[in-house]
């Protein structure tokens, strides 16, 4: 028989989890193809080392942006290099897999995602929203008649819902989230210092010495660019607090979001809320101080869960194996 198959198709990363084996990809969703020939050369990590450093025939490609699908055959040729890896495909069967999507897409970008794991190989194909995946991860109690609310935040969006009896009362997504804030250092130190340098050296200010309130972490990280007036390379030395003002404003934009779902949740719910605190996920959520933050700003208490950037894949093998038990789900 063939394997279920949970996958977390992110913005960053790929997460692939097996019914019975539990994760068995955490790749980023990056693919390196030679622009004269059209052949992919590396898939995942090895294609990751690769952005800004490939020669002209050579791009890096990153498929997915915000959450959707930007560049359909290459998701296609990714998601079809990931499941042959695990081979999964018997003679007699393909596998059923189980997509998570950012809530609030059009139902063209849920097409599109249904298409690209249906030509990489799926038999059906199950879509579940993001933050509902990332609650039963977390280990919340969705399916009773309690408010539970999550934030997701991972590399194209941040996404906010409000969970009550198995399902979404209400939601909303940005695109606004760990992508955002590489570009937003990125264009910071471009701005402050004419020193160009690349997404990788952002994202590494952002993991190492990123704060979400200033005056918290004073930590230092040397970085090398390009100087915009001499065209020379140069080193800077950067401090936390300035990441914090690099990304003050998407900061916001994502409390605004979280405030705003507040605003819609019924009241019972509300309480709940109070008594429960707010989980958050996801890559993003691991920023420093980001729990502290939102907290401040919601007068809710907020909780980092224990395994952020693999939550939604634990979330869908937990649907996976409740399938076939009294939770049924979709099959």
């Amino acid at each position: 028989m063939a394997k279920d198959v949970g996958i977390d198709l992110g913005t960053a990363n790929v997460l692939i989890h097996v019914k019975g084996r539990g994760i068995v990809v955490n790749e980023p969703s990056v693919v390196a193809i030679n622009n004269k020939t059209g052949q992919i050369l590396a898939v995942g990590t090895e294609a990751r080392d690769m952005v800004g450093r490939t020669p002209g025939d050579i791009t890096a490609i990153k498929p997915m942006k915000d959450g959707v699908i930007a560049d359909f055959d290459m998701v296609q040729e990714m998601l079809r290099f990931f499941l042959q890896k695990l081979n999964l495909k018997t003679f007699f069967s393909r596998p059923r897999i189980l997509i998570c999507c950012p809530t609030n897409i059009t139902s063209v970008e849920q097409k599109a995602i249904r298409e690209v794991a249906e030509k990489s190989g799926g038999k059906q194909i199950f879509l579940e929203e993001e933050p509902k995946v990332a609650a039963i991860g977390a280990g919340m109690e969705i399916f009773e008649p309690t408010g539970n609310m999550v934030i997701d935040i991972g590399g194209g969006t941040a996404d906010v819902a409000v969970l009550s009896m198995g399902d979404i009362v209400t939601s909303e997504s940005v695109k606004v989230a760990g992508n955002s804030w590489d570009n937003d250092i990125l264009q910071y130190i471009k701005r402050k210092y004419n020193l160009l340098i690349g997404e990788r050296t952002s994202e590494a200010l952002k993991i190492n010495i990123g704060t979400a309130i200033k005056g918290t972490r004073n930590e230092k990280m040397d970085i090398r660019g390009r100087d915009l007036v001499t065209g020379l390379p140069k080193t800077l030395t950067i401090e936390s607090d300035e990441i914090e003002e690099a990304i003050h404003d998407s900061l916001f934009t994502m409390i605004r979001a979280a405030k705003h779902v507040l605003e819609k949740t019924p009241p019972e719910l509300s309480a709940d809320i109070i008594d429960r605190g707010i989980i958050m996920t996801g890559g993003g959520s691991m920023l420093y101080g980001l729990t502290e933050l939102m907290s401040e700003q919601l007068k809710v208490p907020v909780l980092l869960t224990e395994n952020p950037l693999d939550v939604v894949a634990l979330g869908t093998g937990v649907l996976l194996e409740s399938s076939s038990s009294k939770k049924r789900w979709w099959f």
